[in-house]
This record gives structure tokens, C-alpha cells and sequence, in this order.
């Protein structure tokens, strides 16, 4: 069975498909190319899984794929170059098709160069991580790294679909896959408050990847970031709502140099962030303990790297794409369900996080 969900942006508008063993599905990937060459981008580890399974299912046209280093230090203007230096080698036209093969560093690689070679040709994303399946593949996000920032260069541009085949979930490294249980968390507490108490009741058959649990997680999860991007493509409003922790994460991305997983960054910037809300007195502590105590059911990390000290995470965020005129903004929550971008929080609050450590949602 397939689901069809629909991120509605007028005439750029395109659907995502849910299903299994979609990667074989010859007439409908087919239906998403603009002409006839297709470049298969994806990295050295999910070459050796999908990548032959591709050039098949794309046979009847002229395929040529480029494999990338894998990994999230690679995602960076240099490994971009090396992307837009093969589409120059291999003759690739106005009218040409990427395919991003992989999870989201491959994807944002792939859309930056999409949206920027010749002036923009199409894409289709074909993520085969959790965290790509349900955030970064849906709402034509783009961007490569800077040494002092993440995704500080890039560009919204949209792909022609998301084909997401829950197949290749199963041969997700746990690791990996627990990433990606991170940002379907994140979607229980900024907007459905019924899904979070779900996931509450679920930790063991999603642990176990029960594909009924699975395919309902990953079917709500894309059905509220479709919905948000709908309303804000730009993020000019409502969209940032999906940045819940991801301030927060983000530097500790950046000051650890990658050694977490974006998930795993994610996972301890939603708690940070609960935290902080709760000692602005927007959230009760019942609750932030209950946003703490889901993603360590889980297994994820929830607490800062110990060597990271209160200035330092508060310089780190400063660089930070919502940084408006000088001033962090962040996504705070009332509650499961209600969150909001804020630059009008207690700094006091925000410095009590920051030095909280393994205290955070427990005071």
C-alpha cells in the first residue's frame, strides 16, 4: 500500500509517497523526470545498498550516477564543487534530473545543487534514513556548511517528489535510525499533542520497527511538516516552529565538530529548549520532564557534552540562520502542541539552561 501526502505550494507543489519497495517502481519515479538523463547522487554506503537497484528502475534513460564521501563533515562547498564538476563532465543539460539517493546531507547537497546548476534543474528526493524521511527530504530546504555555522549557505528550492520507501529503513544502522526518532519527537511537541502521547505508548514497537508503528510514524510526522511548509515555504512565519531544538542542537554540532548525529544534537537542543521554556514559565515541569523522559526512552541523549561551556553554546548560537538584527530567536512551547518563535525570552533563563548540564527538566 501506498500513502500520498501533498506539500501544496501552487504550482510547485509536489506529493510524497510512503510505501515499500518503491525504489523498484519503474513508472512511477519515471513520471518525476524532467528529460531524459538522470545523475544518481548518493555516498559510498548507500552506493553499495541501492545504488544498482536504482539504475535499473531508471534504465530507459541515460543514467550516470557520482558517489560522495559519506558523512555530515563532508557537507560543504568543496564536496558541492565536486558534485557540480561531475554534472559538467558528464554533459548534463537544462533539462537533466538529480536524484539525491541517501540521508540529509546527500539530500541538501543535491537540492543546493539542483537549485544552482545552470540555474536550477530538477530533483527528486529518495531518502533512506528515518531523519531524512520525515524532516530534511520535505520542504525544499538546501544548504551546505560553513566552518562556523551549519546550513548557513544555501537555498529554498523545491523537488518534484519524495519517494520514501520504508524498505530501506531496515538496513538503517540503530544508531542512525534512533537519529531519526528524534525529529518525529520534535513533531509530537510543536503540533499534535494526541501523537506525542502516541509515541509515549509505542517506544517498544517503534524500537522494534513495527512497520504498522512505523508507517503510522512516518505518515504523521511528513503529514505535519507538508502541512507547516504549505503555510510558510520561506519561513518567514510559522515554518521556524520546526526549529524547535535545533538552535540549541545546532551548536552543539558545530563546537563537537559532528561527533554527535543531528538527531542525537536535536534530541539534547529539545530538551534545552523545554528546559528553557519551563524556567520562563510558559511550560510546566510535568511536562518538560515527560519531553526529557520520551527521547530517553529511546535511548537518545539528553543532556550537553559536559566540556561545553555556558559561553561557548551561547557564542556558537548566535551564529544561527534565525538570529534577527543581533538577537537569537528560539522555539520555546507552552505546552505539547504550542510552540512558538520567540527573541522575547529571559536571558536568565536562557544562561540557567546553558549551565544547567544533567540538571535540565529536573528542577
Amino acid at each position: 500500500m501506498i500513502s500520498t501526502l501533498t506539500v501544496e505550494l501552487g504550482e510547485r507543489s509536489y506529493p510524497i509517497l510512503v510505501g515499500s519497495d518503491l525504489l523498484r517502481d519503474t513508472t512511477r519515479l519515471s513520471s518525476f523526470v524532467s528529460g531524459r538523463q538522470v545523475c544518481i547522487v548518493t555516498n559510498e554506503t548507500v552506493a553499495a545498498l541501492y545504488l544498482e537497484t536504482l539504475r535499473n528502475t531508471f534504465a530507459g534513460f541515460a543514467v550516470d550516477a557520482c558517489v560522495l564521501p559519506d558523512g555530515e563533515q563532508y557537507k560543504t562547498l568543496a564536496t558541492y564543487g565536486t558534485l557540480i564538476d561531475h554534472l559538467m563532465a558528464n554533459r548534463h543539460a537544462r533539462t537533466t534530473t538529480l536524484v539525491a539517493l541517501g540521508g540529509g546531507v546527500i539530500g541538501d547537497i543535491t537540492g543546493f545543487a539542483a537549485a544552482t546548476y545552470q540555474r536550477g534543474v530538477a530533483f527528486i528526493q529518495v531518502p533512506t534514513t528515518l531523519l531524512a524521511l520525515v524532516d530534511s527530504s520535505v520542504g525544499g530546504k538546501t544548504a551546505v556548511n560553513h566552518p562556523s555555522g551549519k546550513n548557513m549557505i544555501g537555498a529554498f528550492y523545491q523537488p518534484r517528489a519524495v519517494i520514501a520507501d520504508l524498505e530501506t529503513l531496515r538496513t538503517l544502522p540503530q544508531r542512525e535510525y534512533l537519529a531519526g526518532i528524534a525529529e518525529v519527537v520534535k513533531y509530537g511537541v510543536i503540533r499534535d499533542a494526541e501523537f506525542f502521547a502516541w509515541l509515549e505508548h509505542n517506544v517498544a514497537a517503534l524500537l522494534a520497527r513495527d512497520r504498522d508503528a512505523l508507517n503510522h510514524a512516518v505518515i504523521t510526522s511528513c503529514r505535519i511538516k507538508a502541512a507547516v511548509v504549505g503555510a510558510d515555504e520561506r519561513e518567514d512565519g510559522v515554518r521556524a516552529i520546526l526549529n524547535f531544538g535545533h538552535t540549541f542542537g545546532h551548536a552543539i554540532e558545530t563546537l563537537t565538530r559532528y561527533e554527535y548525529l543531528h538527531g542525537e544534537s536535536i534530541s539534547i537542543g529539545m530538551v534545552m529548549a523545554a528546559d528553557t521554556s519551563k524556567r520562563c514559565g510558559m511550560l510546566g515541569a510535568g511536562t518538560a520532564h515527560r519531553i526529557k523522559a520520551l527521547l530517553a526512552a529511546f535511548g537518545l541523549p539528553v543532556v550537553p557534552p559536559g566540556n561545553l561551556t555556558a559561553a561557548a553554546l551561547r557564542g556558537a548560537m548566535g551564529v544561527d540562520k534565525k538570529v534577527v538584527d543581533g538577537r537569537i530567536r528560539l522555539v520555546l512551547t507552552h505546552g505539547l502542541g504550542d510552540a512558538v518563535v520567540t527573541d522575547r525570552f529571559d536571558p536568565a533563563a536562557l544562561e540557567a539552561t546553558l549551565t544547567a548540564g544533567g540538571r535540565l527538566c529536573e528542577d
